[in-house]
């Protein structure tokens, strides 16, 4: 049996495989600080890394003692204020142990809690942790200009560095035995006759003879000896091609509203639900684009600078921003090479004629093409026209729409991770 023991060092100086067991055995801790993390952090630290602290209780190891089996009695010598039996208060301010929240205290002594670092990778892994992408096919570009090695077989031609030592010697093998198959049997012939000679009587005709056989012998093996070992000819190489390899990508349409009831609160949830979405899709796709699409009364595709910090605003017809989803898709993602989502932003409040024209809208052009359309209703007062149909869109479609209401920071993460959930029926 063979044991394969990894100790490849991280920055630390320590083995992975031990960070590794230490990252799964205090797993619920991480969980727990990734989680505030998020709530916490601006959208510019999203993807930095948490220093993690764990209580000193849950570092504890059970030790064995051998103790002093039977009843026993004892009173410990320089005890003047208790009796068996007493029982005292505990002390104020954690019981004097030396570290926490607690009053200053003159006695009793601790240790401080565990605190260690975990980098982006970790992070983010803890963050996405049994979440997937709902209808998850990667479908591939053709010709992408991402490209692998792979053997080729081999060629009479190469550079020193590819040579194949046992390919070209077994071709100089089988060209000696080619060159000098018609010798060998030649001298095999001759060393047989030679050989019944020597056992007849010696007459001076059989020496000369023998003589005549030993000299022809020689010749030829001589002959033999001259083809070269190893020709130019016989060398063989490695040849390698390159061949391209079909790349995953996807494409993220963000849509948000930006009409006069969206104010800047609101706007930042949203925003923190579109970062958490396009982290989470780097992780799933080599390529990622991200069309960013804000609109009131109209719509109009802009950069993540001005989809976040725009100060433009006006009515709300949320149509006009499905209308040019679909348009960009059609022009420029054909669904047969990307994987399409979609997530929109709003509180909700919409032109009530317009409502229904959302809804024939995702249901009969725009669900046929995504992967997975999500809905996030932002700070909502009360939940109008637009909820209630595409209430009947999830309802119709449960694998491929989705809602969520989203009230405050706190529940983005959460939301998130419900609506991304992995589906035991696909794990």
């Amino acid at each position: 049996m063979s044991y394969i023991i990894d100790r490849r060092l991280n920055d630390k100086h320590k083995s992975t495989v031990n960070r590794q067991r230490f990252l799964r055995r205090y797993r619920k801790h991480i969980r727990d600080a990734v989680n505030d993390a998020v709530n916490r952090r601006s959208i510019q630290d999203m993807e930095q890394g948490e220093r993690i602290s764990i209580p000193q209780k849950d570092l504890s190891e059970p030790i064995f003692h051998h103790g002093q089996g039977g009843q026993r009695s004892i009173v410990h010598p320089g005890n003047r204020e208790f009796n068996q039996g007493d029982r005292f208060k505990r002390p104020e301010g954690g019981g004097g142990q030396g570290s926490g929240d607690g009053d200053a205290s003159d006695q009793g002594e601790g240790e401080d809690e565990f605190a260690f670092q975990i980098d982006k990778q970790e992070f983010l892994n803890f963050l996405f942790e049994d979440l997937e992408l709902p209808n998850l096919v990667k479908r591939h570009l053709e010709g992408a200009q991402v490209f692998k090695t792979r053997h080729g077989g081999i060629v009479s031609q190469g550079m020193p560095a590819k040579i194949n030592i046992v390919r070209s010697m077994r071709q100089a093998s089988m060209r000696r035995r080619a060159l000098t198959a018609a010798t060998r049997k030649r001298i095999r012939d001759l060393k047989n006759e030679r050989d019944a000679l020597l056992k007849e009587d010696q007459s001076p005709q059989r020496q000369a003879r023998l003589q005549e056989l030993e000299e022809l012998i020689l010749k030829l093996e001589r002959r033999v000896e001259r083809i070269p070992y190893l020709d130019t000819l016989d060398l063989r190489f490695n040849h390698h091609v390159k061949e391209p390899v079909p790349v995953s990508r996807a494409v993220m349409f963000c849509i948000m509203d930006v009409s006069g009831s969206m104010n800047q609160n609101m706007k930042d949830l949203a925003k923190r639900f579109f970062l958490l979405l396009y982290l989470f899709l780097q992780r799933n796709y080599d390529q990622i684009e991200v069309v960013f699409i804000r609109h009131h009364t109209s719509a109009k595709e802009v950069t993540e600078e001005e989809f976040f910090y725009s100060r433009e605003t006006g009515g709300t017809i949320v149509s006009s921003a499905l209308k040019l989803t679909r348009d960009i898709i059609n022009e420029r993602y054909p669904v047969d090479q990307w994987n399409i989502y979609a997530a929109q932003a709003s509180d909700g409040d919409n032109w009530n004629d317009d409502s229904p024209a959302c809804a024939k809208l995702i249901e009969e052009e725009l669900l046929p093409k995504l992967q997975y359309f999500s809905y996030v209703e932002v700070m909502p007062r009360a939940h109008q026209a637009l909820w209630d149909h595409y209430q009947m869109i999830m309802e119709r479609h449960p694998a491929a729409f989705s809602m969520a209401q989203i009230d405050e920071p706190g529940e983005i993460y959460p939301v998130f991770r419900r609506l991304f959930k992995k589906r035991m029926e696909d794990a």
